[in-house]
């Protein structure tokens, strides 16, 4: 049952509580802004019912803020301009609502990246450069309350006992904090934006990051439950290509994901989500990805997606793989895709210390089909760089032939990368699994292209 919406200003009562000093000045600078900020929500938590709060919706309360900030304002002598008063009032619902002086920035959709470094500096990511904001906290202390409300909402702690932790905002968003003892000059914050609508290959294609050659391989490879193994640096955009391929398996599929902060955003009907748990203050309680894989078996998976293989669970993943259970995806940090085997390899090694080197890339090559190169190039911009199949094994190597990929052939004078789009000529063995399922790729397609500009 909900309160009446007038219970919350009877709550704050009527006269100056003394807890806001008098303020008279006309454009008040940042610093003065944000003393007279803190002193109104401070004054606000001390007086109203916050319990009585939730039981009211979110635009109630709103509006019960806005009058509340009003009223404070005229018991305390304040006097500023509209402006300031406006901001004022949404700074404070900020605040209360959501998280602080993030907000303005989580509502750009043009952001991919917020980086605070420490409650004095935030730098953002927009259309791959980074920028420093005039946004800052209060302190280091406001910044933490910033960090709690968001770890706290998906179950996570941090604290000197435990001062890193990876969460996510209800958007989806990826965030990692660390804070001191770990964090010298202060509490640390990353968040890694998603859209609220997953980029496809169409969108992809329109960025110039791939070609339509490109996005037809790859849909025919998602629809022919081709093992993929999605390779590139941190900010290469791998789940975003993840998410693209994802999108043409097929709705009558049973798709199991297994993340560590869950940010995949898949659109089949029949997706069941798994996160890794980190361990409590005692260090008990841990799941791993690789308990989850090993779990996701039991599951009746028809496709295993792991949103980033980094660890022991490479040798259970790459089983699952060879047991049925085809078509499945997973991510890797690697620079080129023969490192994303040699990664691999090391990975394997962490689970199963004694297998001999042949047996784990016998493994590796029956179990990929193909290994997807994407990059984050010098000018911010997103490519997918190649695409390339693993052939078999020529003794005690694995072999790989490259079917597409983009050549740099320079930089402008802003700096831009200049390159272009070719196949490579040949014709990839994947070609007699697609025509089992119906598809067939059209001859130019690997056909070499003429330099031109990317």
């Amino acid at each position: 049952m909900q309160i009446p919406a007038h219970t919350l200003r009877n709550r704050l009562g009527t006269g100056a509580s003394g807890n806001v000093a008098p303020l008279r000045t006309e454009g008040i600078d940042n610093r003065a802004y944000q003393q007279l900020k803190h002193r109104i929500h401070q004054t606000l938590l001390d007086r109203v019912d916050l319990e009585g709060m939730q039981r009211l919706t979110q635009d109630q309360i709103r509006d019960e803020l806005r009058i509340l900030v009003e009223r404070l304002l005229e018991e305390n002598m304040v006097v500023i301009n509209d402006s300031e008063r406006r901001n004022l009032t949404r700074d404070i619902q900020y605040e209360v609502l959501g998280f602080g002086p993030l907000e303005p920035l989580l509502a750009d959709p043009n952001i991919s990246d917020i980086l605070v470094n420490t409650s004095r500096q935030v730098y953002v990511e927009r259309r791959g450069c980074l920028e420093l904001t005039q946004v800052t906290f209060n302190d280091d202390a406001h910044l933490m309350k910033i960090i709690d409300k968001i770890v706290s909402r998906v179950g996570r702690r941090i604290d000197e006992s435990s001062p890193m932790v990876d969460a996510r905002l209800p958007d989806g968003s990826r965030v990692n904090a660390i804070i001191p003892p770990l964090a010298i000059d202060g509490p640390v914050l990353s968040i890694r934006r998603f859209s609220a609508d997953p980029l496809g290959l169409n969108e992809l294609i329109s960025f110039n990051s791939m070609t339509e050659a490109m996005a037809t391989i790859l849909q025919a490879l998602g629809k022919s439950k081709v093992n993929i193994l999605i390779s590139g640096g941190t900010g290469s955009g791998k789940t975003t290509m993840l998410n693209a391929i994802s999108g043409f398996i097929n709705h009558f599929e049973r798709v199991v994901t297994i993340e560590d902060a869950a940010e995949l955003q898949l659109q089949q009907p029949h997706v069941v989500r798994l996160e890794t748990r980190p361990p409590n203050i005692e260090g008990k309680g841990e799941v791993t990805q690789r308990a989850l894989v090993r779990n996701a078996l039991r599951m009746r998976p028809d496709r295993i997606i792991l949103g980033e293989v980094r660890g022991a669970e490479a040798l259970d993943m790459l089983q699952a793989m060879n047991t049925g259970h085809e078509g499945s995806m997973a991510t890797i940090h690697a620079n080129t895709p023969r490192d994303a085997l040699t990664r691999l390899e090391n990975m394997i090694s962490m689970g199963a210390a004694g297998l001999p080197v042949k047996a784990m890339r016998q493994q590796i090559s029956s179990a990929i089909g193909v290994v997807v190169q994407v990059a984050r190039l010098t000018d911010g911009k997103r490519k997918l760089m190649s695409i390339s199949e693993i052939t078999g094994m020529e003794g005690e190597m694995i072999t790989m032939q490259e079917i597409i990929c983009f050549k740099q052939t320079g930089l402008s004078n802003d700096g831009a990368v200049q390159g272009y789009f070719t196949a490579t000529g040949v014709r990839p063995r994947f070609s007699e699994r697609l025509r089992n399922f119906g598809v067939t790729l059209p001859d130019e397609i690997f056909t070499p292209a003429l330099p031109k500009k990317g």
